[in-house]
């Protein structure tokens, strides 16, 4: 499937904030209900449900909102919930719930964002390969809150894929909500919308017999149905074509057991190592054999006795033997992370890639993240940190990229990627003056509960986030020539937060640091 994402344009601080505004808006409600109880019945049931839930979300934020499910839902409450709230009141108007819900809309998340909240659920279920019921009942690793979706909500969630003409997610939470719903579970969609979905979306999956045997069921419920009839009599006219065809003599069985995910194949998309990356994501295939292993050390890094490492060295582990990448532990304090967190904060932004045909700086659907760019004087601490990059790596920032911090909230990803140019893309720095990308230099500013790995395809190593370390590599040979092996994936964050700085080191000013070498591959 390709992925055509509406990206989520909320950052965890935000949506930490979206909680907080969802709190005030909750008690603005019940003030509300105190001076017209007894004609607004319906909008006090919401919001008890809403104040009971806002206690929970309230007393940690983060935590809450580390669970993409509460993150989803926080999304659809506020673009959904709360404007068939404001329609009730209008019915009987109060200036204070309106005047203060009217303040905070222009904060709320829109339909884009909760299409792509959605959407996120379905990037991570295909990552990590977690079926439609594992996020139904919150059975996620590393959760600390639990988080249900309803029928309503599965609905939704297949809506979304159907609208995208991405039947293979419509059919998997149709099928969910269609599950919950036979269990007895409440819901305000009908068995015959949810049986219509589902039918239609299998028959796209080319499954004909169980795209009749769903619409029979709907007939049997809605013998009026204004489609049922006539899709069950196209159905059968197909089956009974490709029967003919094929030259069987009867039918296929019914297929009445539920659909999961190995029931149909996924639709491969745009990239072609999608199911090495997915995997190393999940930790599987990762290629540090016994002997690679013994290849790998860890030393203190005194940036080849640099004053300022002489008395207090940075430890320094090994990744990865070739490529060679390293991490250096405590390479940034708690103080600091969260010093940088607060100058990106107001400053973050949809995160861009560059254009390789055109060389200008877009947004794209293979990136979900929102960055920010930090100047040297804006703070002590950024001056101090650039400085500690060029004591450790021994290159000059002096050429450097700007700090680039980015987060990546629910589902958050950015997919197999260079980070220096190549040669079809000749122009892609022309502009900074400073040449290729050298190297990478990345700081980890947040744990994360589960996923947000950097995987490299190529090679199959996984880098996992630790607060306050930073690992490092090199992007270019000694010859200037690229090396390929160091395409690179941040994997999508399933459950957490993840903060990190960049930082791109180029290549002039590297002359007498890094000399060129006599060979290609040097």
């Amino acid at each position: 499937v390709l992925w055509c994402v509406s990206v989520i344009s909320f950052i965890s601080g935000q949506m930490t904030d979206l909680i907080y505004t969802e709190k005030e808006l909750v008690q603005s409600l019940k003030e509300y209900i105190q001076a017209e109880e007894a004609k607004i019945a319906a909008v006090k049931s919401w919001a008890d449900k809403l104040d009971m839930l806002t206690q929970a979300s309230t007393a940690d934020p983060e935590g809450y909102l580390a669970h993409p499910v509460n993150a989803y839902k926080l999304v659809k409450r506020l673009n959904t919930v709360w404007s068939e709230l404001e329609s009730l009141v209008l019915q009987d108007p109060s200036d204070g719930f309106i005047s203060n819900i009217s303040v905070h809309r222009q904060h709320f998340p829109d339909e884009e964002d909760e299409k792509g909240a959605a959407k996120a659920l379905m990037r991570l279920q295909d990552t990590y390969r977690l079926d439609s019921e594992s996020f139904s009942k919150g059975k996620l690793p590393g959760v600390r809150y639990s988080a249900l979706l309803t029928v309503d909500d599965c609905f939704d969630m297949g809506k979304t894929a159907y609208n995208d003409a991405d039947y293979y997610h419509a059919v998997l939470w149709m099928q969910q909500a269609l599950r919950q719903l036979d269990a007895g579970e409440e819901a305000i969609v009908s068995k015959v919308d949810l049986l219509d979905y589902l039918s239609y979306s299998v028959y796209q999956m080319g499954d004909l017999p169980r795209a009749i045997e769903l619409t029979r069921r709907m007939v049997a419920l809605d013998p009026t149905h204004e489609r049922a009839g006539g899709n069950l009599r196209y159905f059968e006219r197909l089956l009974s074509k490709e029967l003919r065809e094929s030259e069987k003599s009867k039918p296929e069985p019914s297929m009445e057991k539920p659909i999961d995910l190995s029931t149909y194949e996924r639709p491969r998309d745009y990239l072609p190592e999608r199911e090495t990356y997915e995997a190393l994501c999940r930790g599987e295939g990762v290629n540090l054999t016994p002997k690679r292993r013994s290849r790998l050390f860890c030393r203190y890094q005194n940036g080849n006795r640099n004053p300022r490492l002489l008395l207090a060295p940075m430890m320094e582990e090994d990744e990865w033997d070739s490529p060679h990448i390293v991490r250096f532990l405590d390479a940034l304090s708690d103080a600091e992370m969260e010093k940088i967190k607060e100058l990106a904060k107001p400053r973050l932004a949809r995160a861009t890639v560059r254009d390789p045909k055109s060389g200008v700086l877009t947004t794209a659907n293979y990136r979900v993240s929102k960055s920010a760019w930090l100047e040297e004087d804006i703070d002590p601490v950024i001056t101090r940190v650039s400085q500690r990059i060029e004591d450790l790596t021994g290159l000059t920032v002096d050429t450097a990229e700007l700090l680039q911090v980015a987060n990546y909230g629910v589902g958050g990803q950015y997919e197999p990627h260079y980070d220096f140019s190549r040669k079809d893309e000749p122009d892609a720095f022309k502009s900074l003056g400073t040449g290729n990308r050298v190297a990478t230099y990345l700081n980890y500013m947040s744990d994360v509960e589960a996923g947000g790995a950097t995987v490299f395809p190529d090679f199959g190593a996984a880098i996992w986030p630790r607060k306050g370390t930073a690992v490092f590599w090199y992007n270019l040979f000694r010859s200037g020539e690229g090396d390929y092996r160091t395409r690179h994936a941040a994997c999508p964050v399933l459950v957490g937060s993840k903060w990190v700085a960049n930082k791109w080191i180029h290549e002039r000013g590297q002359e007498f640091r890094r000399p060129c070498g006599l060979t290609e591959v040097d």
